[in-house]
């Protein structure tokens, strides 16, 4: 299935990424880390929280052990993971691209992609928010209706959300002015320039300080956690998100916080049959390398693997991942057992989507029917 992809992909990005991943993931390794000394990470585009993080993180693995890191961003959930399926990166900060990839949704219900295997190295903890500007009217959820409301195609891990927000609210899209940009920084300028009212973003992304500050303002409706029903008609669209009381954002803090959702991002990614030890030196980097990068951001402490090395997350943790995590005291057989129980799920998603291809070839199924006809197997693969 990856060789299917990995063929279409090459064609579609590898003159666009071909300088930037001149060192990719086979230079040789470090004595030090065991990693290889030039790395590229796919990550969020500039602008964004997990951009932020990505650089970070990648500075400070180049003052502790020289590593020379690369980042590849892009705007879009495909544009993120497509360079690790092709294998020309070595790993990718993600969000949740990494659950609807997994799981064969959205964007990846179509012939060309299906469940993927993947797993997680560690997994920041986050929040995701509605950011809406002080002039637009919308001071809560259901305010939305009749409001712009921004979309960006071939990004489901933000248009869910969106979607889930607007069934918080009790609304749908035929309920807004859907308006669509190219990626999330566009789409959180967008709010600064008065093109639209309403876009999906992390509250501590550097956009929002700068929206915080512009002639618009920065206003941000809650999620409390007491609306149950919202709540419920959220989970149905969104279930791996969850009520939490943040304190830390643009215009956010102990003394005001805000109730948001919360989630994994971002997550570092790889394969299934990502080398164990590589992800075992890169877990071990990860912790080495803290103390020089947590004070980069205050959401940078929440890279502690006592934070970011336990489940929940959007996909199973790396076998590498959990070595390190063991000797470190940190994975629980509480951890295990997630982590088994996802990885015996995917396994089902996995067998349900070769079933999928096997009938599509028997019952002659056109590729534009193909994503229903896979919904249907794979909902009756898991029970939904």
């Amino acid at each position: 299935m990856r060789d299917l992809i990995k063929n279409k992909i090459f064609l579609v990005v590898g003159a666009v990424i071909a300088l930037a991943l001149t060192a990719a993931p086979g230079a040789w390794a470090d004595a030090k880390t065991g990693l290889p000394k030039t790395m590229v990470w796919s990550c969020y585009d500039v602008g964004a929280s997990g951009y932020m993080q990505a650089s970070a993180i990648a500075d400070a693995f180049g003052k502790k052990f020289g590593l020379r890191i690369r980042l590849l961003p892009s705007g879009t959930s495909i544009g993120r993971l497509m360079p690790l399926t092709a294998n020309r990166v070595a790993c990718g900060f993600l969000a949740n691209e990494v659950y609807f990839a997994a799981e064969g949704l959205y964007d990846f219900a179509t012939v060309e992609w299906g469940p993927q295997d993947l797993r997680v190295v560690l997994a920041h903890p986050s929040t995701i928010a509605l950011a809406t500007t002080k002039d637009s009217g919308v001071k809560e959820l259901k305010d939305l209706k009749g409001k712009r409301v921004s979309y960006i195609p071939g990004a489901p891990t933000l248009n869910v959300k969106m979607d889930a927000f607007l069934a918080f609210a009790g609304l749908s899209w035929n309920d807004v002015k859907r308006v669509e940009f190219p990626s999330y920084g566009a789409a959180c300028k967008a709010l600064i320039e008065g093109k639209t009212d309403a876009s999906v973003v992390s509250a501590s992304s550097s956009i929002m300080y700068e929206l915080e500050t512009s002639a618009r303002g920065l206003y941000w409706p809650q999620f409390r956690p007491d609306d149950k029903a919202a709540w419920k008609r959220m989970n149905k669209v969104a279930p791996f998100l969850a009520p939490f009381q943040e304190t830390i954002g643009a215009g956010i803090s102990k003394e005001k916080p805000a109730w948001l959702p919360e989630y994994r991002y971002p997550m570092i990614t790889v394969y299934a049959d990502k080398d164990p030890q590589w992800v075992y030196d890169m877990a071990k980097a990860m912790d080495e390398t803290f103390d020089l990068y947590k004070g980069a951001h205050k959401v940078m402490p929440l890279w502690s693997i006592k934070k970011s090395g336990i489940p929940p997350a959007d996909a199973p943790f790396h076998k590498g991942a959990i070595r390190y995590l063991k000797e470190k005291g940190v994975w629980t057989a509480e951890a295990e057992a997630w982590n088994n129980e996802r990885i015996a799920h995917m396994k089902k998603l996995q067998a349900a989507w070769e079933k999928a291809l096997e009938e599509k070839v028997a019952k002659k199924i056109k590729e534009k029917a193909f994503s229903e006809f896979w919904l249907k197997i794979r909902a009756e693969a898991v029970g939904d």
